[in-house]
């Protein structure tokens, strides 16, 4: 009962108090580096659903950590849709039956308009000379990135670092463990989200590198231009795919499934993609990925699916209660 009050209030405060309003207007709820993405896309999309509909349309954004944020709408934040860069926390929302549990088919590409990877952002001049995952583990070397337990982006660095882990012993767990615990033991902070571990990393000038998405190492490069940070992306890392979904229970109930089906689909237009891909995005319209060929140095990308297993059987053996990355985090 509490909750579903909760719900309810949550729904009025965001949306308003009429129905026309509501079809009106889109909750995005995103995870937590996608701030000036949306600045730049949801404009764009204004533009379009007024000429194509000849209706307003305001788009209102959330940004926090993926996980967290998958949390705060199974508690009753009312998104319309969500943006994350995790799965798994696609999968959370589906389990509690507000997203369909064949999200991956409702969109193309596995419901994922564009794709990145870990990557690496160091001080100027690379002193340290860091350039792939084995330098993560030198003791002379900081690494900064969010905490995985609280993290998308947390995640798939701990992931990717396993996987290179493995390949690096031939296969062996034990020594993959031992490779991401003295990653682990390195960090000097653990943020809950991307966004924060930038803040450590550059403002407090505290690490020698930051561990996050590859299109994030790019912004904060250009951000920060007089600083000198150089955006390494490592020889091999691991597939991040950035999932979309309509939450379904909100809006059915909000009038808004037209419009929250209408604004994924435009993610995957030309004109969306290469937004996507002036951020340094990876996309996947293969002549917007043609045009920008020439800015991502090549990278093989290893899956969570060939690796692990698929997120199920990560989310059971590593971030389940007790599991490896308990055993690992010495923090």
């Amino acid at each position: 009962m509490k909750l579903s009050v909760f719900k309810a209030a949550a729904v009025a405060l965001v949306l308003g108090a009429t129905p026309a309003m509501a079809q009106d207007r889109l909750l995005n709820v995103s995870y937590d580096i996608a701030r000036e993405l949306f600045e730049a896309l949801n404009p764009v999309f204004v533009e379009k659903w007024k000429a194509d509909t000849g209706r307003d349309v305001t788009i209102e954004q959330s940004h926090a950590g993926s996980s967290k944020q998958a949390r705060s709408i199974l508690e009753g934040l009312p998104a319309d849709v969500v943006t994350f860069n995790q799965e798994t926390d696609v999968m959370a929302l589906a389990d509690g039956g507000m997203v369909a549990e064949n999200w991956r088919e409702a969109f193309p590409n596995g419901a994922s308009p564009w794709y990145s990877m870990p990557a690496f952002l160091v001080r100027e001049g690379n002193p340290k000379n860091i350039q792939d995952w084995s330098d993560l583990a030198r003791d002379d070397v900081q690494a900064v990135f969010p905490n995985p337990r609280t993290s998308g982006n947390g995640r798939y660095t701990y992931l990717a670092a396993y996987a290179y882990g493995l390949r690096a012993n031939n296969g062996d767990e034990a020594a993959a463990q031992d490779f991401v615990r003295e990653i682990l033991s390195n960090v000097p902070v653990f943020d809950t989200g991307g966004r924060a571990a930038t803040q450590t990393f550059v403002e407090r000038d505290i690490g020698d590198v930051l561990i996050t998405f590859e299109a994030e190492t790019r912004q904060i490069a250009a951000q920060y231009a007089d600083r000198g940070l150089v955006a390494i992306t490592p020889p091999v890392s691991l597939f991040a795919a950035f999932p979309v979904a309509v939450v379904e229970e909100n809006t059915d109930r909000n009038g808004t499934t037209e419009l929250a089906n209408a604004y994924l689909n435009w993610l995957y237009s030309p004109e969306a993609q290469r937004i996507l891909a002036e951020s340094h995005n990876r996309v996947i319209d293969e002549t917007v990925k043609a045009e920008f060929a020439g800015e991502f140095p090549e990278v093989e990308l290893l899956t969570v699916e060939d690796v692990f297993g698929g997120w199920e059987q990560v989310m059971e053996q590593h971030f389940g209660s007790g599991g490896i990355l308990d055993q690992v985090f010495v923090n």
